[in-house]
Parts: structure tokens; sequence; C-alpha cells
């Protein structure tokens, strides 16, 4: 069996104010040449199909449209969808009946009282696999799971519904099938991007230990971090990654999606082999000046030696400038060096030089910028900047307090 594993998809992104369809199309047309060109069987997205809990019509109208393309270029293709932290449990899940039709089986949320609803088994071309198809994980999804000595844990919760998924799907493999496991969370160790991936719990426990995947799987696809990576040094536990740079401290990430090939010998034995394959990049994205900072007449000038006229789409491009640059016309300048050009323009990012006092160098000019930020991190900075605070750390009371409050909201959102 051929399998397709990517994640993190994101549609219906605002990027600085930027509409992102363009780009997700042309990932949809280099990923179903992909399908049958690979002669894929099976397609996992491994969670945040969906950018916002409450996707716009015109995003939901992509997924779908893909879904049917998909199926229409590659009968056999079966789909497997996770939820992700970005997800609606509900959303994707009203849309399950619909997506059947097409192969495409859906999991929103996690039932303690009944696991075996995360566990599908498929059967396509004569081959067949059983996944455990694990979403997002909420604090109220594992709290009946969760409790410990020393109270309830997370990781106890995530760890222990991994456990009665793994067993359900164990039972069911008589045919000592491939087992594939997934999950859309932050594995320990796991290389995250800051300024686009939130924590998903605040408190310490946001890393989950690979070893609640189980010694079993063949394969374990993972979404939510947005860099393609190995995780636990396992070449069959991966992220597969974005398939675009959902920031600019992403525009020097390879994306790709990984290939993964079973094969069964005469023993039985299953052997798993996995292939990345690259996604080329639409639209660019951009960080001027690419070192230190400069004056802002050489800033103009490297804005306009930019070269965008062949760029299909058009770029995306932000600018930094030192906070002791006191030309009251800066932006005028820079909107000058912009005229003409082929470029989607994301802000100016002022720059505080570094002082014994302060490492923080960056003034946010815009609240995209603040949005990016992790709450936990702008509570640190609060208690940094306060002058009857400095140098204090966050108390772990009001860290947990935070952390409440974070939950309740995300499981509002997700209603």
């Amino acid at each position: 069996m051929k399998v397709l594993h990517t994640s993190d998809w994101h549609l219906g992104q605002q990027f600085y104010e930027h509409d992102r369809r363009v780009e997700h199309q042309a990932f949809f047309t280099w990923l179903l040449a992909t399908l049958v060109e690979q002669q894929i069987d099976l397609l996992l997205v491994a969670g945040d199909i969906y950018h916002t809990a409450t996707p716009s019509a015109s995003a939901e109208n992509q997924l779908y449209q893909f879904i049917k393309d998909a199926k229409k270029a590659s009968p056999q293709l079966h789909v497997v969808i996770i939820a992700g932290n970005h997800d609606s449990a509900n959303r994707i899940l009203a849309a399950q009946p619909l997506l059947a039709q097409f192969d495409t089986h859906v999991v929103g949320r996690f039932d303690v009282a009944t696991p075996d609803e995360t566990v599908i088994t498929i059967n396509t071309n004569g081959k067949r696999a059983v996944i455990v198809a694990m979403p997002f994980l909420r604090a109220s999804d594992v709290s009946l799971i969760s409790q410990t000595e020393s109270g309830p844990s997370y990781a106890q919760g995530v760890a222990k519904a991994y456990e009665l998924a793994l067993e359900h799907a164990t039972n069911i493999n008589e045919q000592n099938s491939p087992l594939i496991v997934m999950g859309h969370l932050h594995a320990k160790g796991g290389d995250i991007s800051s300024d686009s991936e939130r924590n998903l719990v605040i408190g310490g426990e946001e890393s989950i230990s690979a070893n609640v995947f189980g010694k079993q799987a063949n394969y374990v696809a993972l979404g939510h971090l947005h860099k393609a990576q190995q995780v636990a040094k396992s070449d069959i536990i991966r992220y597969s990654g974005t398939p675009i740079p959902m920031s600019f401290s992403e525009r020097n990430y390879t994306h790709q999606v990984n290939v993964v090939e079973f094969i069964i010998d005469e023993k039985q034995h299953i052997s798993t082999t996995v292939n990345p394959l690259y996604i080329p990049r639409s639209a660019d994205v951009i960080i001027l000046p690419k070192g230190e900072c400069v004056p802002l007449s050489e800033l103009c000038e490297q804005i306009k030696a930019l070269d965008t006229a062949q760029n299909t789409t058009a770029p995306y491009l932000r600018v930094k400038l030192k906070s002791s640059d006191i030309d009251t016309t800066f932006r005028e300048q820079i909107e000058q060096a912009l005229e003409g050009k082929h470029i989607k323009f994301c802000g100016i990012e002022r720059v505080r030089e570094q002082s014994a006092q302060n490492d923080d160098n960056t003034v946010f000019e815009d609240l995209s910028e603040v949005e990016m930020l992790n709450p936990l991190n702008l509570l640190e900075q609060a208690f940094a900047n306060d002058k009857d605070m400095a140098g204090q750390s966050v108390p772990n009371e009001l860290k947990a307090l935070l952390s409440d409050v974070i939950n309740e909201l995300t499981e509002q959102e997700q209603l």
C-alpha cells in the first residue's frame, strides 16, 4: 500500500490581510498530479485543515472540490482526515455524510466511551490498513482518564487515549495489516515555529512523549508542527509540515509531503519506506534586509532592486527598520520604493538595538505580529516590561489560571 501523509493546510488563512487561495490551489493542483503519478492508495491529512474554527465558505469549497477532484483522478483513493487544534470538530463532522460518498473518513473528536470510533479499516485495490485516527485532544476530551496521584495530567490523558485506541486496533488487525497512527499534537523534542504555532497546553505539558504511539505502529503521521521532521530519531514517526509557509519565520522551510510504502514479505513481516516529495513554492516570502538593519535610504534601494517580474504569484515582503531611525517620512519613502512592484506588502518591523538590560529587540508595529505570540510569551513579556515585576518569573499559579482560560476559550470556539 502507498500512503501520502500531509497536514496543516490552514485553508482560509489571511496572511497579513492577504488572501492565500491562489497558493492553496497551486498546492492542490500539484497534489492531485502527485496522487496519480505516485499511484497513492491512501491520503492522510493530520489536522488543521482550516485556519480557523469558522472557515469561510470559499475555504470549505476548496476542500470539498479537492476531495471530489482527487477521487475522480484516483478512483481507488481513500482519504482520512483528523481535526487539529485550529479546526472545529463539530464543523468537520457535519460534512462527514457528504465526504463519505468520496471514500473520505473524518474523525473530529475522541470519546472515552467509544475509542473504537477513532479506528478506521481501509480496504482498497486489494490492500488493507488499520488506522488509529486520533484528532487533537482537548483537556476536556481526556479529563476522565487523566487522573494521577498528583492530580490531573494532560499527558497522562493523551497516553491513555492512544492506549485505548491502539488496543482496539490491535484486536481487529487479525490479518497483520499495516498499522498507521495519526495524531495532532506537539511531540517531545519537535522543532516548533514560534510565531505561527500555538502551544496546545500551557504549563509544561504541551509536549507529549513519542512512547504514546506504541511499538506496533508501522508509521506515525503527525500534524501541528509546521517544520517537516522526524520524531525521537525514528524514521517512521514524522511530521509532514505545512505545504506553504505560514509565517516569515518559515520562509526557509523546505515544504514536503511524505510518501510511505508498506511491503509485506512471505513471512508476513511489514517493512516501511518513507520518501519525502518536495512541494514547489508558488509565492515567495521575503524579509529585507536579509541581515542586520541598514539605513532607510539603503533599505529603499534594496526594495527597488527586487525583481518580481518573473513571479507568477506576487511574493510577500516585510521590511525591518531600526527604531533609532527617526526620519518621520520613512513610510512614505518605503511606499515610493514599492511603487509598481508585483508585491504583497506585509508591513514594517521596527527593531530596537540590543542592550544589556533587554534582549527583546523587536517592537511590534501591528496587531498581527502580537497575535502570533502565544499567550504565555505575552504574559512573560508583560512581567519583563513592568517596572515592579522586572526580573521576576511568572508564578505557576498564574500560568495555571491562564491555561484554564485558554482551554475554556478554545473549547467554546470549537462548539
